[in-house]
């Protein structure tokens, strides 16, 4: 299966998911609705829907044919580090969109090495502050090799208070012109 059809079928997976995802936020904001509750957030206080938030991340990738010798050595001499921004919107509590840019290398090149776009399925768990996430879209590199990529992964949300979350994530980038690679990322979360 190539690159573009493994990409598409991850693409269609993920947006079946919001979708279920999108449905189940309506079908319960609806019954808090008819249940004319007064605290309809209580169950879930540090993460609502039409939520805006921004992100400060440090990032690391490493190329796809070092996997399989993953060790020290390999995460010292060939994986690369940077940090960057994004902005997250949740349509409803579980599902939004959201973009990022970094930099792995302000000194030579673009100052902007890749920019991406994604749709977010989070399942916040209920009374904790924590919430596992999902996502896929897809991106443009700027830097070393100008290229188009897919994009899926997976990572976690910590709201230390309502406002601000610390997350983790991680990142499998299917480029079209070179190999594939994985990226990481963890970070700072200020929600609106």
């Amino acid at each position: 299966m190539s690159k573009l059809s493994l990409c598409k079928v991850g693409l269609i997976v993920l947006g079946t998911a919001g979708i279920a995802g999108f449905a189940r936020g309506q079908q319960a904001t609806n019954s808090v609705m008819e249940a004319s509750s007064p605290s309809a957030d209580s169950d879930y206080p540090l993460y609502h829907a039409q939520e805006l938030s921004i992100d400060g991340f440090a990032s690391g990738t490493l190329h796809e044919r070092y996997f399989d010798h993953f060790n020290g050595h390999t995460l010292r001499h060939d994986a690369r580090f940077g940090a960057g921004l994004g902005a997250n919107y949740f349509f409803t509590r579980y599902l939004g969109i959201g973009g990022d840019a970094y930099s792995e290398s302000v000194t030579r090149g673009e100052f902007v090495d890749a920019a991406s776009g994604n749709l977010i399925v989070r399942a916040p768990i209920i009374n904790t502050g924590i919430a596992p996430y999902v996502f896929g879209g897809g991106g443009h590199q700027f830097d070393l090799v100008q290229q188009t990529f897919g994009q899926a992964g997976a990572g976690l949300e910590f709201r230390v208070v309502r406002h601000v979350g610390l997350f983790v994530d991680a990142r499998a980038v299917f480029p079209d012109r070179t190999q594939n690679y994985g990226e990481a990322r963890a970070g700072l979360r200020i929600s609106f």
